[in-house]
């Protein structure tokens, strides 16, 4: 317990008590003649004191206060001894024999010899008899002087240097971060004085954002490296305190040690984490912390620092959750988006992880970086860490067939596969695994991605769809509508900017339910090696104000730090209806904000969003216009072509080995399955499935045979019906397509 950290009764019991003992220094001093004695130090003496002469305190019931008074008096006795102890100290280091006590320490030892506390040995006196005979508590040394006590050791000064382990060049991927950097900071810090003459100021501070795992903390150490100039290292909770008043003063101290470094770097890492919005705050001291943040930054100026420069560098997951002052000119004057890297970068990022290892000839970078969507630079460390485990696996499994294991024991005893391993391992001679074995190969970075799942698809995102053209069947003219205005611009945008073209920055995908408006967006994302998105219309929508308009502000964000990326709004009639008036506000809002988001499409270059609706006639026309979802794709029920190509595609992907397709084929034109959507075929093959089960518990042959087809047929009916269909095609002779 120390006296800087009481609260309450015991913080008063602490003031009386001190008050007590300079009473019983004066009076014995004789300052204080006439006057009335302090009381005995003892839990009674102390305690009918306070009774008598504070008024406050003699309210309260007399076990509190005597706990209290108890503790405080164990608690000076404590800090009398340590006082004691340094007196000791620098009598033992003087060089006079025989040096004269202190009055101060005198009357240490007159006041603590008036304690008695219950439960203490030796109550009334400090002095105790040693094991070498001393009357007093104090270890002596044979002359009988002191022995010098050991003072606590100061903390170390901190190295300040930057890192030595790293560098630019073991980046990959990251060029334009790096090139933000050299002009906003590198340069003004470099030719500083020619700077402050022409006027040019550095960036106070820049800002690193993006997901987790993208080498924000990376970037920041190896930039400190190659800039050569101090380098001060901070995590964001270590900032804060528990007393009033400490976090903003470990703040202050942070920047006064940068500028008594200066030229001076200065990292934050998770910055959110005290740097909130205040008025989110839930308590004052937040606040305060923010204020202090802004005037240090404020206080950076290179005149005040004769033309040196201590920049902040800051990194965060959630740069939104951040206060706006903090971001505004002055003092975060950059900010470098680290998003998820793009297909060249992880290409780049994986030269850069395995240019110290040895590497098989046959593994191919551009289908590694292909392979990797949604991965970042912890997840692709991840993959050639798993990667080496399985390029040691294989030469482990090799030892373990050099021959017969020593062992001991009977010789019908099975070694179990995992004490087998390691006998092989302890009992292999040196230099039995040969160097040649230990090369990282192809399949080793194939085998390791299946096992690796990226942070992206933890954190939320959804990474490239399974789906591809094989899963679908028919629909060849919307899947040529969508490969020119979706995947072509993707894969080859420099073929449209050479005429002109902009990609198009959202097709709407509408019709009947069930008719793979869902399926040709996720094989959409699949051939264009996107990222995909899918965010079902009403899961956006909150109760509380605001809440739902910053969820497709999320939305977005996510779609960007991912580009390029596919943002698919399934049921979009429930996020976007027709504003007319009579809806409510929150609904209007959230229509204003989709707006807001697609209009700034066109400077987003990366995002592409696909809507889907059964209910066209209800989404707000505004959104429907061109340049946002103006490019519209009616996806209607199947025909008779189109209901073969879709059973024959289903079968061929569920059930390699079934061959009887001239059966699908008459299924699929019999009259019974006009009007089936895709789904509904779905349907009757399970249903053509659960009778070929039961079926083949009485007679065979145990396969889906025509009478289980037939079966199916009688039971499964089509799901849109007739005066639903041709609802739509209303809305398609009307302008729709």
């Amino acid at each position: 317990m120390s006296s800087k950290v009481l609260h309450g009764l015991d913080r008063d019991v602490y003031q009386i008590i001190r008050k007590f003992e300079d009473e019983l220094e004066r009076d014995s001093q004789g300052t204080d003649k006439g006057k009335k004695k302090p009381p005995k130090f003892t839990v009674s003496g102390v305690y009918d004191s306070i009774k008598r002469s504070n008024s406050s305190l003699a309210r309260l019931k007399r076990r509190p206060l005597e706990d209290s008074i108890e503790r405080i008096l164990r608690l000076r006795k404590e800090e009398r001894k340590e006082e004691d102890e340094e007196e000791n100290l620098e009598q033992a280091q003087e060089e006079s024999p025989k040096p004269k006590e202190r009055d101060y320490f005198v009357m240490n030892k007159h006041i603590t010899k008036t304690w008695n506390l219950p439960g203490t040995p030796n109550t009334n006196s400090l002095e105790t008899t040693t094991p070498n005979g001393n009357a007093s508590g104090v270890e002596r040394q044979s002359n009988g002087e002191a022995k010098a006590k050991r003072r606590k050791t100061e903390k170390p000064k901190e190295d300040r240097n930057p890192p030595s382990d790293i560098s630019l060049h073991d980046l990959g991927g990251m060029d334009d971060a790096i090139r933000v950097l050299a002009e906003s900071v590198t340069f003004p810090m470099r030719f500083s004085e020619e700077c402050l003459e022409g006027g040019v100021e550095a960036a106070r501070g820049v800002l690193l954002h993006g997901p987790p795992g993208c080498g924000k903390t990376m970037l920041a150490n190896a930039y400190a490296a190659a800039l050569g100039v101090a380098y001060i290292p901070v995590s964001a909770p270590s900032l804060v305190a528990g007393m009033s008043g400490e976090s903003e003063k470990k703040i202050r101290e942070l920047y006064d040690e940068a500028k008594s470094l200066a030229p001076c770097l200065i990292f934050i890492d998770e910055i959110d984490a005290i740097m909130g919005k205040r008025e989110n705050a839930q308590r004052e001291m937040e606040k305060r912390i923010v204020a202090q943040m802004l005037t240090c930054m404020d206080d950076l100026t290179p005149q005040k620092l004769g033309g040196k420069l201590v920049v902040t560098l800051a990194a965060t997951n959630r740069p939104d959750s951040i206060d706006p002052a903090l971001r505004r000119a002055g003092r975060f004057n950059r900010e470098i988006s680290l998003g998820i890297p793009n297909e060249a970068s992880r290409e780049a990022i994986l030269r850069k992880m395995l240019s110290k290892s040895r590497v098989s000839s046959d593994v191919d970078y551009k289908l590694l970086a292909k392979r990797t969507p949604g991965f970042v630079g912890a997840d692709l460390k991840d993959v050639v860490s798993v990667a080496k485990n399985e390029m040691a696996r294989a030469a482990m499994s090799d030892l373990t067939q050099t021959g017969p294991l020593e062992m001991d024991i009977d010789s019908d005893y099975q070694v179990p596969p995992g004490l087998r391993l390691h006998l092989a391992i302890m009992g292999a001679p040196d230099g039995a695994v040969p160097k040649d074995k230990l090369i990282l190969a192809m399949e080793h970075m194939l085998s390791a991605i299946g096992k690796v799942q990226p942070s992206s698809k933890r954190e939320g995102f959804t990474t490239i769809p399974d789906t591809t053209w094989a899963h679908i069947g028919a629909l060849h003219d919307i899947r040529e509508q969508l490969e020119l205005s979706i995947v072509e611009p993707i894969q080859s945008p420099e073929r449209f900017a050479s005429r002109g073209l902009e990609a198009p920055s959202g097709v709407l995908l509408w019709g009947p339910p069930g008719c793979g408006k869902t399926l040709l967006a996720k094989a959409v994302a699949n051939e264009s090696k996107a990222n995909f998105i899918s965010v079902k219309g009403p899961e956006l929508l909150n109760k509380y104000v605001g809440e739902s308009e910053r969820s497709v502000r999320q939305v977005f964000s996510r779609a960007r730090a991912s580009a390029p990326c596919i943002l698919f709004f399934d049921e979009l009639d429930a996020l976007v209806p027709r504003r007319d008036g009579n809806g409510p506000d929150a609904s209007a809002r959230v229509v204003n904000q989709l707006l807001t988001e697609l209009d700034g499409m066109a400077s987003r270059s990366g995002v592409y969003v696909v809507g889907a609706t059964n209910r066209p006639d209800m989404i707000d026309p505004a959104i429907l216009r061109p340049g946002r979802l103006g490019t519209n794709i009616f996806v209607d029920l199947p025909d008779a072509d189109g209901r073969v190509e879709i059973l024959k595609t289903r079968m061929r992907r569920l059930l390699p080995s079934y061959t009887q397709y001239d059966v699908l084929e008459a299924v699929a034109r019999d009259d019974r399955c006009t009007g089936f959507s895709g789904a509904d075929l779905d349907n009757l093959h399970v249903a053509a499935g659960q009778a070929s089960v039961k079926r083949a518990k009485t007679r065979g042959p145990d396969t889906i045979t025509l009478e289980d087809w037939e079966s199916a047929l009688n039971q499964v009916r089509p799901s849109v019906s007739n005066s639903h269909s041709s609802k739509f095609r209303v809305l398609k002779e009307m302008g729709w397509d």
